[in-house]
């Protein structure tokens, strides 16, 4: 009996049974739709700096959950430098970090660019400059050779196997066959199972030494980018998986190692993971949204630089989460002034309605935002 998945005689025909994923598939849709329909009201700015903030946790995160830790400021940086926004006082991102950046735009930029092995191992060699991953040479940009490829945990002499990828000689095979089935699913395949389908095949042919699962949760990206027609990412599939990783890796497992072709329990989970990154999303979109909404209220108002950061600062922690509100000594800290300047810059933004009064009095009197109604 086949151990793996890739050893059955039927590989890669997978099946599912539909009537168990249709009613998570059209939550999943209902989801999409809310998050699409609301991003329409964040207007060009906003939706930049949603768009920043999402590309820019969605490169971190995918690096995590391989291990690799990424500045985020350097991230940040080279995310704003792509598409065009301000990057005045953030780090200059390293080669890698630009590398990863760009692979992650390349895929939703350019969806319909067809997809070819020239292209998977292009992004595979920008994943990797210098052609090492840690202290390893491996062969960036090109599929992997003889050497077997298996994921393994526990001390030497008593490692647990927990996957073994198709030998090296049929990784030119499996690619052909998953990229003629890349194009043609587009045509018969709902969009969001199509992105669940590719990133398990991908996952499962192993093509590159190694990377394969950044480049797999780039190509789940770019099948749900064709599917909604969009260029902009405003949810992050890979900060769900991080989130959620001892299950991911989990679910991949079991199904790999079925003596069948059914991958159901697989499209659930990747279904439902869909759903609460959407869900996550909307959270952060409120942000950026409710931050739009009060500058356009209080864009007119005259606010000096420090008293600026500090609103900005209010803002990005969301209504309640500024622990025990703003006082005169935060203020005083965060801007490198004196108290007396503290109590009176906030003393103006409080005439000015920018901020009001809560309970204490004293040294114990705090201060919140005037928050702007309507959300996301």
């Amino acid at each position: 009996m086949a151990e793996y998945i890739w050893q059955n005689s039927s590989w890669p025909e997978l099946t599912w049974d539909s009537s168990a994923l249709l009613p998570i598939l059209g939550k999943a849709r209902l989801m999409q739709g809310r998050l699409l329909g609301g991003v329409k009201r964040l207007g060009f700015e906003p939706g930049k700096a949603a768009q920043a903030d999402i590309l820019a946790e969605e490169a971190v995160k995918t690096a995590a959950i391989e291990g690799e830790t990424l500045n985020p400021q350097m991230v940040r940086s080279s995310v704003a430098r792509h598409l065009g926004l301000k990057t005045a006082g953030l780090i200059p991102a390293t080669r890698s970090v630009d590398s990863l950046v760009e692979v992650i735009l390349d895929a939703v930029q350019k969806r319909d660019k067809p997809l070819s092995a020239s292209r998977l191992k292009a992004w595979h060699a920008s994943l990797f400059p210098t052609g090492y991953s840690g202290l390893h040479r491996i062969r960036a940009g090109q599929w992997r050779g003889k050497k077997p490829i298996r994921v393994v945990s526990g001390p030497m002499g008593r490692e647990k196997i927990h996957f073994e990828a198709p030998p090296g000689k049929a990784v030119l095979h499996e690619m052909k066959s998953f990229l003629k089935w890349w194009q043609e699913s587009r045509k018969n395949t709902d969009g969001i199972l199509r992105a669940g389908l590719a990133h398990f095949r991908f996952v499962i042919i192993h093509p590159f030494e190694d990377g394969n699962g950044r480049i797999a949760r780039t190509l789940t990206d770019m099948a749900l980018a064709q599917d909604e027609k969009l260029d902009v990412r405003y949810y992050s599939l890979s900060s769900q998986i991080m989130e959620e990783r001892r299950g991911y890796y989990g679910i991949l497992e079991k199904c790999s190692k079925n003596s069948g072709m059914d991958v159901t329990a697989w499209l659930v989970w990747f279904l439902e993971c869909y759903e609460r990154a959407v869900k996550r999303s909307e959270k952060l979109l409120e942000r950026v949204l409710v931050k739009a909404n009060f500058w356009q209220e209080h864009g007119q108002d005259m606010l000096n630089e420090r008293q600026k950061k500090t609103i900005n600062r209010m803002l990005d922690a969301g209504p309640g989460n500024f622990e025990g509100g703003l006082t005169t000594r935060k203020y005083a800290g965060m801007n490198k002034v004196s108290r007396a300047t503290a109590f009176r810059e906030i003393s103006d933004m409080t005439v000015k309605k920018v901020l009001r009064q809560l309970t204490g009095k004293g040294r114990s009197v705090s201060y919140d935002l005037v928050w702007p109604s309507g959300g996301f």
